[in-house]
């Protein structure tokens, strides 16, 4: 938790527990702002569906599930679901969406293969005058950077095919 050998906290650990603090501040927010508007009946769906998964967890016990369910629907506000979920995490309508990869990043993708092309084709002439060594210099840098580039226009990290 600390450095080796000294009391001071690592920077990664601060910078973690900076990221931990937005993320939290942001969630506030969204309630504070949210906290007079009527709730739904998809929000209390999500709801319902957040406090089964803290009986699925063990944080409820059946009673108390039952209980906080009933007071869930009889619920006007979300101001009215701050005692419901008092002790448990935040229910999930007031987590923000992770952001989807936008249109602009396939249209640096299509910038990336227009530099690309040139050295690929040069390559592939390499490749037709018996220049072997050459078009490989060329042409693979080329394949390379136009692979990568896709990847991450369709926003495929290791972190988003792990399950």
């Amino acid at each position: 938790m600390a450095e080796r050998g000294s009391g001071k906290p690592a920077v990664g650990e601060l910078m973690g527990l900076a990221a931990a603090a937005g993320q939290e501040a942001r969630v506030a927010a969204a309630r504070r702002r949210a906290a007079s508007i009527r709730l739904t009946d998809e929000e209390r769906r999500i709801c319902t569906d957040d406090l089964a998964e803290q009986f699925a967890v063990g944080r409820l016990d059946e009673d108390e599930l039952h209980t906080r369910v009933d007071r869930l629907n009889e619920a006007v506000t979300h101001a009215d679901l701050q005692p419901i979920f008092a002790g448990l995490p935040a229910p999930s309508l007031y987590k923000p969406e992770p952001r989807k990869p936008g249109r602009w990043r396939w249209a640096a993708f299509a910038g990336a293969v227009w530099l690309a092309a040139p050295f690929f084709l040069t390559g592939l002439v390499l490749l037709v005058f018996g220049r072997e060594v050459a078009a490989v210099i060329f042409g693979l840098p080329a394949l390379v950077w136009t692979f990568v580039a896709y990847r991450w226009a369709a926003g495929k990290t290791r972190r988003s095919r792990r399950p």
